[in-house]
């Protein structure tokens, strides 16, 4: 027990930005998965409270325009958000995994296809594709639509990253020997090539988190986002409908920022600190 906690201690040195960052994180998330249980549901539906009220005893955050309590609001909102952006980033990170390591192991007619398509789109404009799909969808967007919608969106970078580390690879002199020992490519893909990048798709999946996050956010600030389900997006959305900058209510815009905020500057540092181990050069001893 003592050596493991001095080994956590040794990490925590070495590496503080990944502990800081994830110890963000993970306050968040814990804001939202617990606070969801203890929050006062009613009192984020419209209509249940006094308007415009500021924080006061009854209401720490105050409530907004609609009738809200601002507390129950983003306490409720802040799981959905995080749910958006990781299931659209694993799902994003997934896809990128697949074409990139066959596209960039293969070549070919597949690898052109592949690489092309990612080319293409990423040309285009992600906010424009996401309100294209949006407004052709039917019916009212939900949480788990949403995250689909981005994923949608959310494969083109880590395909194009992972295929340009996978051509470097597989000229190392480790994968000619897995070739000579017999390796099929599926065994050299699963048991050279992706063990060696493990810690890059960590980082790769951070990443792809935090843009889905800025993705949904961007739907939701213009109205294409969940119209049902209370999210930090469509809590600044409504802020911004009903004016609260100009009219100083500042209470109703300011705690999803500033959780937003949390989010952001956390998965910037845990992806900072996983880059720190998948790169040799960033490493420090002692």
């Amino acid at each position: 027990m003592r050596r493991g906690w001095e080994n956590a201690r040794l990490f925590a040195r070495l590496n503080p930005l990944l502990v800081i960052g994830t110890a963000m994180f993970v306050v968040v998330a814990l804001f939202g998965l617990i606070g969801s249980q203890f929050a006062n549901a009613s009192l984020a539906k419209p209509g249940t409270t006094p308007l415009d009220l500021p924080p006061s005893g009854e209401y720490p955050l105050g409530t907004d325009s609609i009738g809200r309590d601002l507390l129950s609001v983003v306490m409720i909102a802040t799981s959905p958000t995080l749910k958006v952006g990781l299931v659209a980033g694993a799902i994003g990170l997934g896809v990128g995994i697949v074409l990139g390591f066959v596209g960039g192991y293969y070549g070919g007619i597949l690898d052109n296809l592949f690489k092309g398509s990612a080319d293409i789109l990423i040309t285009v404009p992600v906010l424009l594709i996401l309100v294209v799909i949006a407004v052709s969808l039917p019916g009212a967007v939900s949480v788990n639509m949403q995250a689909l919608i981005i994923a949608g969106v959310a494969w083109m970078w880590p395909t194009r990253t992972i295929r340009a580390q996978v051509l470097t690879m597989r000229e190392r002199p480790y994968v000619d020997v897995a070739k000579l020992s017999g390796y099929s490519g599926s065994e050299i893909i699963f048991k050279e090539l992706l063990p060696n990048l493990l810690p890059y798709l960590a980082a790769s999946f951070v990443t792809a988190v935090a843009l889905s996050i800025l993705a949904t956010i961007g739907m939701d600030a213009l109205g294409l986002g969940p119209q049902n389900d209370p999210t930090l997006g469509n809590t600044i959305y409504w802020a911004i409908f009903f004016s609260a900058p100009l009219r100083g209510l500042w209470w109703w815009w300011t705690p999803p920022i500033v959780l937003l905020g949390l989010i952001f500057v956390g998965l910037y540092l845990v992806s900072a600190g996983l880059d720190k181990v998948a790169n040799p050069r960033l490493r420090r001893v002692g």
